[in-house]
């Protein structure tokens, strides 16, 4: 049964909530309820469950209906062990039963208009590129939650996008289609429970009429000391508070773990970026 709201409204923002709302439902509660999940049971998934999701992730919005992504299933022991590696060793690829990788692919398109002896410069451009990017992300964050929503959990896979040309020599990707990022599903391992992280005060990104920054300061102070208090409650040995942490995350080329030269890939992979 789904946490009852107070609870999870309390939970996703480490501190008590203002508002209970009148309309709540279970998918609402499914949504409140996301965490990300790193230790997997070596369960297997029912039949049918990846059609299902996939379904699901169809059912998304996609820009013009050009449908502009596709996701490569990966349940191959020996194939998630190297995506792992390429991961950083992230041990959970190579738990799940299920690793999904979700693509930005702009080759369907160039396929279709190749075939129909038709221009196709259009697909060149840094707006189709991005729109691939948002395709794929709208249709993973569908999966995901219809993932959840049957008991399953899941973590983003950012890290497919440390070494792009191996990902998609591991995947037989062709020119114009990129590894946007590897989503993780399975049975979570109820010996390494997972709690929900809070997130920003509704203060520090909600901007009513015009973006305002000065009136995020007070937030993100309040948001520091309950990040800190929630890795002292779950045991994790983290110096510094979260803006310390971010800033450290975006403070050299270096920091962004082999991702500075993500538009050189991308040229190579095909994308002209014009």
């Amino acid at each position: 049964m789904p946490a009852p709201q107070a609870q999870l409204l309390q939970e996703r923002y480490g501190a008590a909530f203002e508002f209970q709302f009148k309309t709540w439902n279970d998918s609402l509660a499914v949504l409140l309820s996301h965490r990300s999940v790193r230790s997997y049971l070596s369960k297997s998934l029912p039949a049918g469950t990846l059609e299902l999701l996939v379904a699901a992730a169809q059912s998304a919005s996609t820009s013009s209906n050009l449908q502009t992504w596709s996701v490569v299933a990966v349940e191959d022991r020996e194939r998630k062990e190297r995506l792992s590696q390429l991961a950083g060793g992230q041990a959970h690829i190579r738990q799940c039963p299920l690793f999904l990788v979700w693509l930005a692919d702009l080759a369907r398109l160039t396929h279709i208009a190749t075939q129909q002896e038709q221009s196709h410069e259009g697909l060149n451009y840094l707006e189709m590129f991005l729109m691939a990017v948002v395709d794929a992300s709208l249709a993973a964050q569908n999966a995901a939650i219809a993932a959840e929503s049957l008991g399953l959990g899941t973590v983003y896979i950012g890290a497919m996008r440390n070494h792009p040309e191996a990902v998609a020599t591991q995947l037989g990707l062709p020119k114009s289609v990129f590894a946007v990022f590897g989503l993780c599903v399975g049975y979570p391992d109820p010996a390494q429970p997972t709690a929900i992280k809070p997130r920003l005060p509704q203060s520090a990104v909600l901007h009513k009429e015009q973006y305002s920054l000065e009136t995020q300061e007070r937030a993100i102070a309040d948001y520091n000391d309950i990040m800190t208090d929630f890795y002292a409650s779950q045991g994790m040995d983290v110096a510094g508070n979260w803006s310390q942490h971010s800033v450290e995350r975006i403070a050299t080329a270096e920091s962004l773990r082999h991702r500075a030269r993500l538009q050189e890939v991308l040229h190579q992979l095909g994308f002209e970026l014009r």
